[in-house]
């Protein structure tokens, strides 16, 4: 079956931005998990790359414009998002400017340290896990 099959699943984006050992997160203003923080991200629209996606979604989200240095991975387990199986990808980003200020689905939006991070939404307590397995001597964490 091709098209918009509700059983294909859906594709997503988020962003990692971490500047001097604070990470950019924002708090979910919806459900699921309405409270608590997560990665900058969000569904990609028909006709859009994932590139333009994860830029779009981290300033509509926070504010802030960001440019992608490289991508980090893809997390597709089916159980990952309690919506429905989402694949998200997940790009490491560099900040280029802007103002934090929440915006669309994100009721704030916070520079978290690295160190010190609150009970993520979803899968991604995994990814920041995984960008600071590859990225310790980049953090200096």
């Amino acid at each position: 079956m091709t098209g918009n099959d509700e059983r294909n699943p859906s594709l997503t984006v988020d962003g990692i931005v971490v500047v001097d050992g604070r990470i950019l997160l924002i708090e979910r203003g919806r459900a699921p998990y309405a409270g608590r923080y997560a990665l900058p991200g969000g569904f990609v629209d028909y006709g859009e790359t994932v590139e333009d996606a994860v830029r779009r979604e981290i300033e509509e989200e926070t504010g802030l414009k960001a440019e992608i240095v490289r991508l980090m991975g893809v997390y597709s387990d089916p159980r990952r998002d309690p919506r429905g199986h989402t694949v998200s990808v997940v790009f490491i980003m560099d900040l280029k400017g802007g103002f934090l200020n929440a915006g669309d689905d994100a009721a704030d939006a916070v520079w978290f340290p690295l160190e010190n991070l609150p009970p993520l939404a979803f899968d991604h307590e995994d990814i920041v896990s995984d960008y600071l397995m590859g990225h310790r001597d980049d953090t200096g964490q």
